[in-house]
């Protein structure tokens, strides 16, 4: 039986994707534990799958003046003593990482004992945890064509993002009846992120006299962001949020308005939905979400409508747009190479663990 370590956390975009590999590294018959910080999201998250958790030290790694930079150093390092001590006893036959400052322990301390790792990194630009794992590498999986410029030739594979198989598992059926819609018209799915987003929230109900129209929307707009005059209103549902529900509503719609995450525009590309992106502005991001939702337009896979430009006719006008020209947007999903993304970095980890060579 061929053992792996998989790593990586601080945020859930740092865990899911791991997640998502389980199934296919179970049926292939691998052995698995994760090393994750002690009390990180990381940890929450693989509780319900019965996998042994290694629990370490993590610091951040900062470019700006801080306190803490004095006394991280020393954290990792004590991270990177416990990551060896627990790679030695287990003796994984590859590491698969995915990022967060927790893997770079993990992932130094794996090359250090000659383990072969598979890194993966969600944004258009490396972060400084990826960053720090690259050199020892040995192979980087990525989501974006212009990612693969900015890494080491002969390491860079574009694989796009593994999301969790049973979001393409949903019935369109139990969908519609969870919001109470009907077939006569087609479904709006919007996403605001996991906290909501208070922008596109307030953007999407002053369309919705216009939207409802031709249009019935299911909105998860966030914690506490619901809004009670609304809540009876004909063909508009809201939910805080959705857990394993969100399966069904991804088959009851036929467009999606969400924001640009690398989780979250995988997830829409994987399942082929027509979409209208708007991303975090660069002034509360390090503007990653605009470089995704740029990547995302060029490659003729969504509309992007910048928050600056969030309007109410803006909206309309594109998703009515979106809805006429949809079949190009799936055409150009449906010719992307980064459609199955789980049979790729399967092939790379197979590959890694001397099991089989990568196609």
């Amino acid at each position: 039986m061929k053992r792996i370590v998989l790593t990586g956390g601080g945020t859930a975009g740092h865990v899911t994707p791991n997640l998502a590999l389980l199934p296919s590294l179970k049926e292939a018959g691998f052995e698995i534990e994760y090393i994750g910080s002690y009390e990180g999201i990381e940890k929450k998250l693989i509780a319900d799958f019965g996998i042994p958790y290694h629990g370490i030290a993590t610091g951040k790694f900062r470019r700006y003046l801080d306190p803490k930079n004095f006394s991280d150093p020393f954290r990792v390092m004590k991270g990177y003593l416990e990551a060896k001590k627990v790679l030695k006893e287990f003796k994984p036959d590859v590491v698969f990482s995915k990022g967060g400052f927790v893997s770079v322990p993990v992932v130094r301390a794996a090359a250090s004992l000659k383990i072969p790792c598979i890194i993966h990194e969600s944004d258009i630009t490396p972060g400084l945890a990826n960053k720090l794992c690259i050199p020892v590498a040995k192979k980087v999986c990525c989501n974006f064509p212009e990612t693969m410029k900015k890494l080491p030739a002969g390491k860079a594979v574009l694989t796009g993002s593994p999301i969790r198989k049973e979001l393409a598992e949903g019935d369109r059926a139990l969908g519609l009846a969870m919001c109470g819609f009907t077939e006569e018209k087609p479904v709006i799915l919007v996403m605001g992120g996991s906290l909501g987003s208070a922008n596109v929230n307030q953007a999407v109900r002053s369309a919705l006299p216009q939207l409802l129209e031709d249009f019935q929307i299911v909105h998860l707009c966030g914690k506490d962001k619901v809004d009670n005059l609304l809540l009876d209103q004909v063909g508009y549902k809201q939910f805080e949020y959705v857990k394993a529900e969100l399966k069904d509503l991804f088959a009851a719609c036929d467009l999606v308005i969400s924001r640009a995450g690398a989780n979250a525009i995988c997830e829409i590309l994987a399942l082929k939905k027509p979409n209208i992106l708007i991303p975090l502005p660069a002034d509360v991001s390090r503007g990653d979400q605009l470089l995704n939702a740029a990547s995302y337009k060029e490659q003729g896979f969504s509309v992007v409508i910048e928050e600056d430009d969030l309007t109410t006719k803006e909206l309309t006008q594109a998703v009515e747009d979106l809805y006429r020209n949809r079949k190009t947007y799936l055409d150009a999903m449906s010719a992307s190479n980064q459609m199955d993304s789980v049979a790729t970095i399967m092939g790379l980890i197979k590959e890694a663990a001397g099991m089989e060579t990568a196609s």
